[in-house]
């Protein structure tokens, strides 16, 4: 993995740390961007990992696009028209795709602003747990920039189409309080409980059987964009490997024999 992130696996649980505190960790340098990618190609091929923590090392979550490099027309901001949507489709817009694909559960430890892209990233995630200095903005507008990694397609999922709206158009940045009344977070901690409590939440999904686990995210998605009788008919596919799994028995042994199941991925 490149230095501008920290990639570690622990007892099934993947812990990315976006790591450029310099820049606040912005996201649209290509070490970051393809660090990331890694990251996430890493644990959809592990079948041992059952989830992944997406953070920032302090001060920041992520600011977002790196506005000294938009000043300057560098890096992804550089070139015409044709060429800026390009980088945008061979850069940024890679994140979006690599971390919706996931194939296990992903929690945002929010540690602290998460602007622009920055915020989208989070909402990328399936949850969100913010510490009480997390900050949340759309604030593509205030720049004179629109979403362009896929903000549009996840807020208003997320919020509903009303607060998204607000929070785009108005480009306002929120505190932890106000995103949990939006509904944008799952929770708010203390700042120095966040990734406890980070943990804790990744340790109960990942005391869950693996396979299992990414058919049930995948099923969870297939919803939002399939017919009832389409989703049933998938439902049906993956409810008969489970039938068969290893997992399965040991779950149903657990429970006559009042034990904790002891999963094996099978």
């Amino acid at each position: 993995m490149s230095e501008a992130i920290k990639f570690e696996v622990k007892e099934g649980i993947a812990t990315l740390v976006l790591n450029s505190p310099e820049t606040r960790n912005a996201i649209t340098g290509r070490e970051m961007i393809d660090g990331i990618i890694r990251a996430c190609d890493t644990v959809n091929e592990d079948m041992d990992i059952r989830v992944m923590i997406i953070t920032g090392a302090d001060p920041a979550f992520s600011s977002g696009g790196n506005i000294k490099d938009m000043a300057a027309k560098k890096g992804m901001f550089s070139g015409g028209s044709m060429q800026l949507m390009e980088n945008y489709r061979n850069n940024v817009q890679r994140i979006p795709l690599a971390v919706h694909n996931v194939s296990v559960p992903t929690i945002a430890a929010v540690n602290g602003p998460a602007i622009g892209a920055g915020c989208d990233l989070a909402c990328m995630c399936d949850m969100r747990i913010a510490s009480e200095k997390a900050r949340f903005g759309e604030t593509f507008l205030a720049v004179g920039l629109i979403p362009g990694d896929g903000g549009a397609y996840f807020l208003p999922r997320i919020i509903g189409m009303a607060r998204a709206c607000e929070l785009t158009f108005t480009a306002r940045v929120i505190d932890a309080a106000k995103a949990l009344e939006y509904g944008l977070v799952n929770s708010v901690t203390p700042h120095e409980s966040l990734m406890d409590a980070a943990y804790e939440l990744a340790r109960e999904i990942a005391s869950k059987p693996g396979p299992a686990l990414r058919m049930a995210k995948r099923l969870l998605y297939a919803g939002r964009e399939s017919s009832l009788e389409t989703l049933l008919e998938q439902s049906a596919a993956y409810q008969a490997l489970c039938h068969q799994s290893d997992d399965h028995m040991e779950a149903l042994s657990a429970i006559f024999e009042k034990r904790k199941p002891a999963f094996s991925g099978k």
